[in-house]
């Protein structure tokens, strides 16, 4: 770390995807810093965050002094809370105006990854852009820098005019900046900030694993196309030395083949190999220990200790048998496998797939998986089971091409700019992949479907009701396909099809499945169970520093299986092997 610390900029933004670690390692390199002499404010926009927990600190929206690290200052912005302040003020004055449904329907256009990633955004600039507020911080260390997709919208003129409130084709998600454009100054103001290598270091968190680097390696090129490009690598979570244990020897040589076969843009990058902490990095020991680049010892009694917690821990989780056994109760229908990145879901579609052809269902298994893993992953030649994949890149070029050939007739050129910036947004993928999707789950009638990654909650919700499918959907006034019409009542009746959260045994995918379970509980959706992957906890492990990690890992599997999910939970071990055919998924699941 004293590398990342000796070049610190007075900025140091923290990016990657949730469960990399972005919050132990902002929070190590404010605890560094200030350990040097200088005075730092630490800002945290992430709406799963657990700051306070890290640092030790009740934290509030405005900064306080963190608990034994003077000179350290803290705050954690809500961006769910600014959300919501936002579609208040937005919606508020319809109130009692428009019809109930009308003002509900606007609500949900403004509920999406979007309006709570600008309405964060808006909320740490009053910080950032203010020097009576800064001036007296050396340095600021921002948890949660803010997406491409945030600074390309920022950066286009005709986002500041009132297309977005006014416009008839659909606009979903973009509608914070129409609503903060008294805030473009300070926004600029900011941005160029940001784009000064002289005073701003982006600093990119990735785990030692391909899925990982691969993502932060496409953050990185994106954000060095818009002009962050003083940037620096961390590697979370290396494990790179094993004994006689066979689950370490493969973890160690996982990390280690994913760091030799890195993405080509991170090959010149400077880096920093943070070793593997069992426990994570919670407490201010822990970030000093991490800031001075200190590995956690082995505790030679962690075998024992999980041995003995593992009972309680898994006091209230299924078997795979008695999950199988309701799933194929019915003879038919659709099973989701839903999550944030990262967690496994293709994997897990995959397995339950395979289990249940092996069973004698005819199954159709279909996914979004960008890279086509299914096909080698399941294997091939697998009775009773097709393979279907969704291309969302070619999905989603089709659906914007006809979008954009709707409306240039109908839009000034810098209206057309920003539908089209529009149509990168997040949310749009999803959409545009919906009527295949929907095209899919009919099939669900005659047999078994099991979808890899399906529309969230915000998706469902934004297409339920006639207006919003064409508004939404079919961006005209054209007649639906009966399968896309009937997809919502298919999805809700729980009886055909059963949702699947996946989430990993630790705290950022734990309370980002939390908060995925009460977005499809909005949409009316009650998941079937969840399934906690990857835990050392049940791997089989012996090597003290797994066991430990699998100790700290039972905190989450009881919060899920004794509070989280309603109805079943299952767990599956983290293995070493290759997960390619059938065989080895039946690993997973048994």
């Amino acid at each position: 770390m004293n590398t990342l610390l000796n070049k610190a900029s007075r900025f140091l933004f923290f990016t990657g995807k949730g469960g990399v670690g972005k919050t132990s390692m902002s929070c190590s390199i404010a605890v560094g810093l200030a350990g040097q002499g200088k005075k730092v404010l630490l800002i945290s926009t992430d709406p799963a965050s657990n700051l306070h927990e890290v640092l030790e600190t009740d934290l509030g929206s405005r900064p306080v002094p963190v608990n034994g690290v003077p000179g350290l200052d803290a705050m954690n912005i809500n961006p769910m809370t600014a959300a919501e302040e936002y579609r208040e003020r937005m919606v508020g004055p319809y109130r009692g105006v428009l019809p109930e449904e009308a003002v509900q329907q606007m609500e949900e256009q403004l509920s999406g990854a979007c309006t709570v990633e600008i309405a964060g955004f808006n909320e740490f600039s009053k910080f950032i852009g203010d020097e009576s507020i800064i001036g007296q911080y050396d340095h600021v260390v921002l948890d949660t820098a803010p997406t491409g997709h945030t600074l390309r919208l920022l950066n286009l003129p005709s986002a500041w005019n009132d297309f977005i409130a006014g416009n008839e084709t659909g606009s979903s998600c973009l509608g914070p900046v129409a609503g903060l454009a008294s805030q473009k100054a300070l926004y600029e103001q900011v941005v160029a900030a940001l784009k000064n290598p002289e005073q701003t270091l982006l600093a990119l968190v990735a785990r030692a694993e391909p899925m990982s680097l691969a993502e932060a390696s496409r953050a990185s090129a994106e954000l060095a196309e818009l002009g962050l490009t003083n940037q620096h690598l961390i590697l979370n979570g290396v494990f790179s030395e094993a004994g006689d244990d066979a689950v370490a020897q493969a973890f160690a040589h996982k990390s280690n083949a994913a760091i030799a076969g890195m993405p080509e843009n991170f090959r010149s990058l400077e880096k920093t190999l943070v070793p593997f902490r069992p426990h994570g990095v919670m407490g201010v020991g822990a970030l000093q220990a991490v800031a001075r680049g200190e590995a956690d010892p082995a505790w030679l009694d962690a075998p024992e200790s999980l041995r003995s917690a593992l009972p309680a821990a898994l006091e209230n989780v299924q078997g795979w048998d008695a999950l199988f056994e309701s799933l194929e109760s019915r003879g038919n229908g659709v099973i989701m496998t839903m999550g944030k990145g990262g967690v496994g879901k293709t994997v897990m579609a995959s397995a339950i797939a395979a289990e249940l052809a092996q069973l004698g269902h005819s199954v159709l298994l279909s996914t979004t998986d960008p890279a086509a893993h299914v096909a080698e992953t399941i294997g091939a030649g697998l009775p009773n089971l097709q393979i279907d994949r969704i291309d969302p890149k070619a999905e989603t070029e089709a659906y914007c091409q006809d979008i954009l050939s709707k409306n240039r007739s109908k839009l000034s050129e810098a209206d057309l700019a920003l539908l089209e910036e529009e149509l990168r947004s997040p949310c749009i993928e999803e959409i545009a992949v919906f009527q295949a999707f929907a095209r899919t789950v009919a099939k669900g009638s005659n047999q078994f479907i099991v979808l890899d990654t399906a529309p969230t909650g915000h998706t469902l919700l934004l297409l339920d009701s006639t207006e919003a499918y064409h508004r939404e959907v079919a961006k005209s006034t054209d007649d639906l396909p009966a399968e896309v019409k009937e997809l919502l009542p298919r999805i809700r009746d729980p009886e055909f099809t059963k949702v699947l959260i996946v989430a990993l045994p630790e705290a950022t995918p734990t309370h980002e499945a939390e908060d995925l379970q009460r977005d499809l509980r909005r949409a009316n959706i009650e998941p079937f169970g969840w399934i906690i992957n990857r835990s050392f906890a049940v791997s089989g492990t012996t090597d003290p520093v797994l066991c430990a990690k699998g100790l700290h890992e039972t905190d989450y599997i009881q919060e899920i299986a004794n509070g989280l999910s309603a109805r079943q939970t299952v767990i599956s071990p983290w293995i070493g092997k290759e997960l390619s055919g059938a065989d080895r998924l039946h690993l997973l699941t048994r």
